[in-house]
């Protein structure tokens, strides 16, 4: 008996360590994000009537990153994201005519 379950205790040992493999490494690409996509949807927003809020702080680091890939278009998001902030009332207008002058004015992805 005794032997028995030696025997069992080491197929048991034996099942276990072969089934408990070293854990793998693996590596996950995080796709790059288009920081024109960022731009399309805060002014699609703005387009559909919403206000202005706690985002415009974040307005130079998004012209940022789009100068990282496009300094021209950086120009023009940055004039017309200017232009938005100072507006008084709601930014619709501005934001519609800033996503035409970028060509961002196609229809949306849903």
């Amino acid at each position: 008996m005794r032997q028995l379950r030696s025997v069992l205790a080491g197929l048991t040992l034996s099942v276990l360590a072969v089934g408990c493999g070293l854990p793998r490494e693996e590596t996950i690409p995080v796709p790059k994000t288009d920081p024109m996509d960022q731009v399309k949807a805060t002014l699609q927003n703005y387009a559909r009537g919403k206000p202005l809020a706690s985002e415009v702080s974040n307005f130079d680091n998004l012209v940022a990153e789009v100068r990282k890939v496009s300094p021209d278009k950086a120009d023009i998001v940055k004039a017309g994201l200017d232009d938005i902030k100072a507006t008084k009332g709601s930014p619709a207008l501005k934001a519609k005519e800033l996503l035409k002058k970028l060509g961002l004015d196609g229809p949306e992805k849903k």
